[in-house]
């Protein structure tokens, strides 16, 4: 697929509170060349907050595609994925966790809650370059949103 025939770029939310993980994914998805605008908030009240349109985040576009971690400050991911999917204005946004976790029960849960997918974050550049290359492809060509 040409990134140039790609009338608007996809609007992805990072919701990652690690700032090497950030880095990473912002010059993976970079390297892609996939037009995309990137937003990132490192907590779950902030994501929230954003999806919402509240406070410093007033007038934030809506996302295409929200990448989550688990582990996060102040509300966790699972947490964010549970209001997420509980709110109507909110509910058909795809929601791809991104996690270290490999643990059974968290997998469970986060399927239970609704998330589109579960990914366990690689350590080799390669495999993380491969994972965002998906995730990009998921958000052009699988993901088809109505438009709001």
């Amino acid at each position: 697929m040409n990134p140039e025939t790609i009338g608007k770029p996809i609007e992805i939310l990072l919701v990652e509170d690690n700032p090497g993980d950030v880095r990473l994914t912002l010059a993976t998805f970079q390297a892609g060349g996939v037009r995309n605008n990137i937003h990132v908030v490192i907590d779950g009240e902030e994501a929230l907050a954003f999806l919402r349109g509240q406070g410093k985040h007033a007038g934030a576009p809506r996302p295409d595609i929200i990448l989550l971690d688990l582990n996060l400050p102040k509300k966790s991911g699972r947490e964010v994925l549970a209001e997420i999917k509980a709110d109507p204005q909110l509910l058909d946004i795809p929601v791809v966790v991104l996690t270290v976790s490999q643990e059974e029960s968290d997998i469970l849960q986060t399927y239970d809650l609704r998330a589109h997918s579960y990914l366990t974050k690689p350590l080799l550049l390669d495999q993380v370059m491969k994972m965002i290359q998906s995730i990009e492809e998921f958000g052009l060509v699988i993901v088809k949103l109505p438009v709001t």
